[in-house]
């Protein structure tokens, strides 16, 4: 799968960047047909500990899904968002295959 990932505000390293990518790429044993995804890493400036958030879009024939996490470090929200999209991918292939 062909992952695109956004730092915003921030320059990202090549450690975070292959965390993603292994990440997303488990994704596909849940749902085979999935074409790309955009990951967009973002700082927020605020005094509160859980300002990291990531923002997963993950593009599949007919459909695009968002999910959006905030947490204390990149590596966490990414594992969160991963799990999320898991669910959505899951429910998504027994819809497509409830319809067959």
């Amino acid at each position: 799968m062909k992952v695109n990932v956004n730092a915003v505000n921030f320059t990202v390293d090549r450690k975070l960047i292959d965390f993603v990518q292994q990440r997303m790429d488990k994704l596909d044993k849940y749902y085979d047909k999935i074409v790309s995804s955009d990951v967009f890493l973002k700082v927020e400036n605020t005094s509160d500990k859980e300002n990291k958030i990531v923002e997963i879009k993950i593009h599949v024939p007919g459909d695009d899904f968002l999910v959006k996490k905030q947490c204390k470090t990149f590596e966490e929200a990414v594992e969160l968002s991963a799990e999320s999209l898991e669910r959505l991918l899951l429910k998504r292939k027994e819809k497509i295959r409830t319809h067959i």
